[in-house]
């Protein structure tokens, strides 16, 4: 957790909950260091423990650390305004999805539902570790597909980017602006009871 960060200036949760899931955020300031094989590991075992419908775990992850031959295949497909600040992440990481159970080979509806369950696994114990795990849909699925070689069985839900946190003042003027942690809409705004008054 960013230490020079007051979290309770822009998060004021209705009810009391573990402050960790206060603490997630998206920043975008990476210090460009790499993140140890050991802290990354942790980051998919953490993943692995998400829930899913009948125990199928239809969540895959393919990563590419910075600094190798792989780092392109992904960094080269982001939308241009993601480059800016995601090339100095340690680690990009592709989330999929396993269409049908492998057990019948039918559709599961919830491989997508179930897959954002782990990435909210993973991007807990990131926090909790003092990392940045910031979620992306800004890319080119269909590239990613081909430079990733996936099968059309599982679909590509979202990429993240992992890092360390850096200085804020590095990013260009307009991410600087809008880097702080974002609100919530209130409680009301998302739940009702009996019936759907949206």
């Amino acid at each position: 957790m960013a230490e020079d960060l007051n979290i309770k200036e822009f998060r004021q949760p209705e009810r009391e909950i573990n402050p960790l899931l206060l603490w997630r955020w998206s920043p975008r300031a990476l210090s460009g260091e790499p993140v140890s094989e050991e802290e990354l590991m942790a980051l998919f075992e953490a993943a692995k423990w998400a829930p899913s419908a009948y125990n199928a775990q239809p969540w895959r992850f393919i990563y590419v650390k910075n600094n190798t031959p792989d780092w392109e295949k992904l960094f080269s497909v982001l939308a241009a305004p993601n480059q800016i600040w995601v090339k100095k992440a340690a680690v990009l990481i592709l989330i999929l999805a396993q269409k049908n159970f492998a057990y019948n080979d039918q559709p599961n509806r919830t491989a997508l539902f179930d897959a954002g369950a782990a990435w909210e696994n993973l991007a807990l114990e990131a926090v909790s570790r003092g990392l940045i795990a910031h979620a992306m849909s800004g890319f080119d699925y269909e590239a990613a597909r081909f430079n990733l070689n996936i099968p059309a069985a599982y679909e590509i839900a979202a990429m993240i980017a992992v890092g360390r946190p850096g200085d804020k003042e590095d990013l260009p003027e307009k991410l600087r602006a809008a880097e702080f942690p974002s609100d919530r809409k209130k409680r009301r705004e998302i739940s009702s009871e009996g019936k759907f008054i949206f």
